[in-house]
């Protein structure tokens, strides 16, 4: 079946905690603000620190910047989870926790990028893994960024994901928003995961 293309989602996956160091902070406004530049969406799990950056640069530079929030409302977004929502055109409120919003914020990118981490973000990239995705991986942001490498070598696991590394957030989109065309030329941009055999 011929899939009509759609606008490019990118979602930021990162630390929403802990030390995050001013170099770091730049990274992922550097990222937004790319983002921004390539025409894409953005897309967060609505939480602060390295993704909120990105989406608060991507924003900036007149970027379509949605979150996907663990919460089943506003109030709860901001009270429960002491997330950031003002930065946002659209806020998808999901009910579902932090790791059902994990799932529905990845199924919702076409390109899923990680910068620094910790477990969540651990999380995140091993669904994306297993759904097939492409993943764009920040390295020198320290976390999870830093060793998913190691990580992937560990799996051992054919899952059809791709992944780009890069410690330029320029090149990093570069290299992903041009696997993300060949993935669409194969017809592998847009569909479910093939099942786990």
């Amino acid at each position: 079946m011929q899939l009509r293309r759609t606008t490019t989602k990118i979602g930021v996956m990162g630390s929403a905690g802990g030390f995050l160091s001013p170099r770091v902070l730049a990274k992922a406004a550097e990222l937004g603000d790319q983002i921004a530049g390539h025409n894409c969406v953005v897309l967060t799990g609505a939480c602060p620190g390295l993704p909120h950056e990105a989406a608060v640069a991507a924003r900036r530079a007149g970027a379509l910047v949605i979150g996907v929030s663990p919460a089943l409302s506003l109030a709860e977004h901001v009270e429960r989870y002491n997330s950031p929502y003002e930065e946002y055109d659209c806020i998808i409120y999901t009910g579902s926790g932090l790791m059902g919003r994990e799932v529905a914020t990845i199924r919702s990118c076409d390109i899923v990028l990680i910068i620094g981490g910790r477990s969540g973000t651990l999380g995140e990239f091993a669904i994306a893994f297993d759904e097939g995705k492409l993943i764009a991986v920040l390295e020198g942001t320290g976390g999870i960024a830093d060793h998913i490498r190691d990580v992937v070598a560990m799996i051992d696991k054919d899952t059809n994901a791709d992944i780009v590394y890069d410690e330029n957030p320029g090149r990093l989109l570069d290299k992903a928003i041009a696997l993300h065309e060949v993935r669409i030329a194969e017809c592998r941009a847009y569909h479910a995961p093939p099942p786990d055999g």
